[in-house]
Parts: structure tokens; C-alpha cells; sequence
């Protein structure tokens, strides 16, 4: 009998079979290879079985049924090699995966992965994914963040992009991370906030999955009662899944996937994949919230260390300068007794010589240097009484006026005009009456006792949340102001003003900001600003 077959063949030629394509030259040489490879398929083979049934040949029906079977080991061999493959690209997504989400401690990072393994076609593939988690007084599951196209344009531009660069999936998602996670939330933020929902509310589709720690499939044909028109109107499709982000029966929160602009359905194998998972994602997120969490510690314990540190040094000075008090104070009262007695002595003595005396002059200038001492001995024991502070709510113009009403006989007689505008219905500051009455004074003393200072301006203003008192004179800088604590660099020289030291280490103390401005037209400008509120200082 005839074959059209080449089958019977040991050895062909590209004639006698045209089924062999370019590329599987060794079929021409290869018998075996050649019949399971093609002549299984070849319409010429089936002929040739049909005549060795026309012929009533016994072999034909064997013939018939072995190759059959072969056609059908041969579906479920390139079937298995199909889903092998499938499952080896799924072993490696996942391992790439697992190994930034047990590596990563940064959140955004975490969530870039995760989002980008759900929407890209390297990892899962779907078209949207919605990420809500609970809050930290664990209240309210909140809207966080969306990753997905609104449009198919949009979904076809990122899909074109996808395939010309052929990243990995870190890949992928570090270009996420870097120039669309924040777009990203900010495209999704009506839709996040408008699907947060109480944790209260047991009946809820979203704290059901969290409840029951299981995926909720929804779809067209099958809604769940829970989940209603509202919720699919919302995300715009009849058929999405809620996957519950559960760590160590911690409530991480949900990932609300579908496929928004395909409208391809979400399989069992779908569901299955992304609640494994869901497993590793739930356990990084709470990781990095929490090393967010410890790191926010960590850099308050910094700053109230810095803090802390200030204060010690400031503590320090502070006793030195109590000691400084305590020494002053001790030889203040040692020397004011005698002081007084000889001005007294020599005031007496003035009454009761005739004004043509000669020595009416030297009483005159005994009596004069015993006032200017007794005056130094007042102010040296008021250091003394400040160094300690006593802080309350205190009315800033009335503390101004009484300042100014002490010192304005001795402002006269310098020559100095003055200038006061207190703003009215000023709040009450939280301050040491003390304290900022002493450097009220100490800087008046040291502005206008400067050379060629003779016009002053007194002024409070309300400024936020502090109440300002602004000095103008028209003398050259306080060089009591300058050092190593900050103020300004132009104010030369070391002071050996003692008062203009302690004021400024008392502000210090206090938090009180204290500038200095050289103006323009000539002169210096000093402003104060006391706190109104508590914790302010």
C-alpha cells in the first residue's frame, strides 16, 4: 500500500513533508521525533488510517487508539509545562517579593511593593488597588492610599511604558515610590476618604473580612447584602475583592482589588494569591508602622535630650550666678549700714553750715557719691532677689508704667525724651514679675546711660501668641548683648555691665526671645515677647 504519510520513512526530505517549519530541521532525520512532533496531527496520517480501516486491516484500530492517547499525553504534557511555567513566574514574584517585604523597614517602600505586586502584570495583574488602614487609636479604617488608572488612556499609557522598560518588580516599584506615590494618593483622595468606615460597625463588608480574617469575593451575580449599590457605585464596578491584612490577630487593615478597566473576572486563583499574600504584606506594614512609630520616639527623645542638655547648662550658669547673688547680696548689706550713716552724717552737717561755707561743697559731694552708692548697693541686691523665678500672669502695661514711673525723675534729669504706647486690651503674659521687671530696668539703665542717647520709645504689642516690648534708642548697640549665646555678632566687645548679664541669662532661662536690630536711620531697637499661654514657654 501507498502512504501519503511521511511517517513510514526513516530519513526525509522538506518535500516530502511541508508541515516541518524552519527550525526543526531535525525532524527530517529523526523518525521517532517526527511522528509524535507531527505526524500525530498530519491530515495525510489521518488519511492513511482510514485506509487501513477501509481495508479492514486489524492494525488499524490500535493504530487509532495509540494515536489518540499520544495526541492526548501530549495536551497534558504541554498543559503541565504551561502550569509549571505559570507557577515557576509565581515562585519567583513571590521570593522577589518576600524578600523586600521581610528587608524593608521603610513604610513607603513596603507599600510601593505591595501595591505595585497587585496592579503590575509582572505580579498579579489586576487593574486597581484601594489600601485602607486602621488608625492608631485603632477607631476607624482609613483610606491610605490607591494605585491603579482612572481611564483606559491612562491604563494603556502605563501598560506601553510597562513593556518598552521590562523592569523587575523592585524595580517597578522603587519608580513608583519616587515619582507617583504621592500622585497616586492624592488622585485616589476623595475616594479613600469617602469609603473609611467606623471599626464599630460589625456589619460592615470591610470589618467582616477583618473579622472573619477572610477574603470577600463580591460580584455581579452574587453581592453580598453589606456591601449594596452604594459600595459598587463608589469603586465604579459590580465585582471587586476585599482582602483582610491580619498580623498576628492585629488588625493591619484591607485591599479593596479589581479590575476596573478590563472588567476581566476575578478567578479563585485570583483569590487564592492574594490572600497568601496578604499574609507577609500585613506583617511588613505593621513592622514599619511601628519602626515609624519607634523612630518618631527616638528623634523626641533626641530633641528633649538637646533640650535637656540646654537646661543643665543653663542650670549651671544659673547657680554660679546664685552664688554671684549670694556673694553681692553679702557684701551689699556688710557696706550699706556705714554707707547710710555717712551720708546721713554729712546731710546733717550741710543743714547746719551757712551757705558762704567752703565746705559745703565737699558735703555736697560726699552726699552726692553716697547716694550714687546707695543706688549700686539697691540694684546689687536686686540681682540677688531675681535670680530665683516665680512665674505667674502678670498685666504687661501696668508692669511698664510702674517701671517707667520709677524711672522717669531720672530719665528728665539725663535728658532723655520718652516715647510710651502700650496697646490696650493686651492679655495677661506668664511671666516672673521679678525677673522681667529687673531686665526692664537693666535694659533702660544700659540704653539710655549710653553716649548721645537722648530719645526713647517704650511700646507693648500683641504679636500671635506673645506680647512684645519694643525699645527704641537712638545710642549705639548694647555690647552686653553679644557673647557666645546667640545674639547678634555686630554688638562689640565683652560687657562689664553685671545687670545687662544676668537680664540676658534670665531670658535665657526663661525661653524668652530677646532681638536686637540696628535701625536703618540710626540707633538700636530691642524686643522682648512673653509668652501669653502655659505651654508656650
Amino acid at each position: 500500500m501507498e502512504w501519503e504519510c511521511c511517517w513510514s520513512l526513516p530519513e526525509i526530505t522538506s518535500r516530502d513533508c511541508p508541515y516541518i517549519a524552519e527550525g526543526e530541521e531535525d525532524l527530517f532525520t529523526s523518525q521517532r521525533k517526527r511522528i509524535i512532533a507531527r505526524c500525530l496531527e498530519c491530515p495525510r496520517f489521518r488519511n492513511d488510517l482510514l485506509k487501513l480501516q477501509g481495508e479492514n486491516n486489524p492494525l488499524s484500530g490500535l493504530l487509532n487508539l495509540i494515536a489518540t492517547e499520544l495526541l492526548d499525553q501530549k495536551a497534558r504534557l504541554h498543559s503541565m509545562g504551561v502550569f509549571l511555567s505559570s507557577k515557576t513566574r509565581e515562585m519567583r514574584f513571590l521570593h522577589e517579593l518576600s524578600l523586600v517585604l521581610q528587608t524593608s523597614f521603610n513604610l513607603d517602600e513596603v507599600l510601593s511593593v505591595a501595591m505595585t505586586a497587585i496592579t503590575a502584570g509582572k505580579g498579579f495583574g489586576l487593574n486597581r488597588a484601594l489600601l485602607l488602614m486602621t488608625d492608631r487609636d485603632r477607631q476607624f479604617l482609613r483610606g491610605y492610599l490607591g494605585v491603579g488608572p482612572r481611564n483606559y488612556e491612562e491604563a494603556w499609557q502605563i501598560w506601553r511604558e510597562i513593556g518598552e522598560n521590562d523592569l523587575s518588580l523592585r524595580e517597578l516599584a522603587r519608580n513608583f515610590q519616587q515619582s507617583k506615590l504621592e500622585s497616586e494618593k492624592a488622585k485616589f483622595h476623595d475616594l479613600l476618604e469617602k469609603l473609611s468606615v467606623p471599626l464599630s460597625d460589625s456589619n460592615h463588608i470591610f470589618n467582616r473580612a477583618l473579622g472573619g480574617q477572610k477574603p470577600i469575593l463580591v460580584t455581579a451575580a452574587s453581592p453580598p447584602p453589606d456591601a449594596g449599590p452604594h459600595l459598587s457605585e463608589l469603586l465604579g464596578v459590580d465585582s471587586f475583592l476585599v482582602v483582610p491584612l491580619i498580623s498576628r490577630n492585629r488588625r493591619i487593615g484591607i485591599i479593596i482589588a479589581d479590575n476596573c478597566i478590563t472588567h476581566k473576572p476575578i478567578t479563585p486563583q485570583d483569590v487564592q494569591l492574594l490572600e497568601t499574600f496578604a499574609f507577609p504584606v500585613a506583617f511588613a506594614l505593621e513592622r514599619a508602622s511601628l519602626h515609624e512609630r519607634l523612630q518618631e520616639e527616638v528623634d523626641k527623645l533626641t530633641e528633649a535630650n538637646a533640650k535637656l542638655k540646654v537646661q543643665q547648662e543653663l542650670i549651671l550658669r544659673m547657680e554660679k550666678m546664685a552664688l554671684v547673688g549670694q556673694i553681692t547680696s553679702g557684701i551689699a548689706h556688710a557696706i550699706r549700714n556705714p554707707l547710710m550713716g555717712i551720708g546721713g552724717l554729712a546731710r546733717s552737717l550741710m543743714k547746719t553750715l551757712p551757705e558762704t561755707d567752703r565746705n559745703r561743697e565737699s558735703l555736697a559731694s560726699i552726699i552726692q557719691e553716697a547716694k550714687r552708692l546707695e543706688d549700686a548697693l539697691n540694684e546689687a541686691l536686686g540681682y540677688a532677689d531675681s535670680l530665683h523665678p516665680a512665674i505667674d500672669r502678670w498685666d504687661i502695661n501696668q508692669l511698664i508704667s510702674g517701671v517707667y514711673d520709677r524711672q522717669k525723675d531720672k530719665l528728665a534729669r539725663q535728658g532723655v525724651a520718652v516715647d510710651l504706647e502700650l496697646e490696650e486690651g493686651l492679655p495677661l503674659a506668664y511671666i516672673d514679675f521679678n525677673q522681667i521687671v529687673f531686665c526692664i530696668r537693666a535694659l533702660l539703665a544700659g540704653i539710655t546711660e549710653t553716649e548721645g542717647c537722648d530719645r526713647l520709645s517704650l511700646e507693648t504689642r500683641l504679636q500671635g501668641d506673645a506680647i512684645a516690648i519694643v525699645m527704641e534708642g537712638n545710642g549705639p548697640p548694647l555690647a552686653a548683648l553679644a557673647g557666645d549665646r546667640g545674639y547678634p555678632p555686630d554688638i562689640p566687645g565683652p560687657s562689664e555691665n553685671f545687670g545687662l548679664r544676668i537680664c540676658m541669662t534670665m531670658l535665657e532661662k526663661q525661653g524668652t526671645p530677646c532681638t536686637v536690630e540696628t535701625l536703618p536711620e540710626g540707633g538700636t531697637r530691642y524686643t522682648i515677647k512673653l509668652p501669653i499661654r502655659k505651654e508656650n514657654r
